[in-house]
């Protein structure tokens, strides 16, 4: 019976800390995402990484992917940059495979 407790405390202590991975993997990707954006925005130092934090802040609206898309997406159109929201989704596509890359390796 306690190893069948220790199995379960096993598996709970697992997914914890894979939930937080996959938490600071895509506020990570969140953040590049904003940098990214950021500088097709013209935005440079201190304005870009406040840009970033925007970005970051907005994944926090709803679950998914989608407000931080709409956040993005938003600020381009306001900015006249033409891109697609398959660019976008591309961008962030790659932009996590980067950032669970440097999650990894620190």
């Amino acid at each position: 019976m306690s190893s069948m407790r220790d199995r379960q405390q096993g598996s709970e202590k697992k997914f914890a800390l894979d939930e937080e991975s996959r938490f600071k993997a895509m506020a990570r990707r969140n953040k590049l995402l904003g940098l990214w954006a950021a500088e097709k925005l013209g935005k440079t130092g201190a304005e870009a990484d406040a840009y970033a934090k925007e970005v970051v802040s907005a994944d926090f609206e709803e679950a998914g992917d989608d407000d931080v898309l709409r956040k993005v997406r938003a600020d381009f159109e306001a900015a006249g940059i033409d891109q697609s929201d398959h660019q976008i989704r591309a961008m962030m596509d790659e932009l996590l495979a980067t950032a669970v890359e440097q999650i990894r390796s620190a």
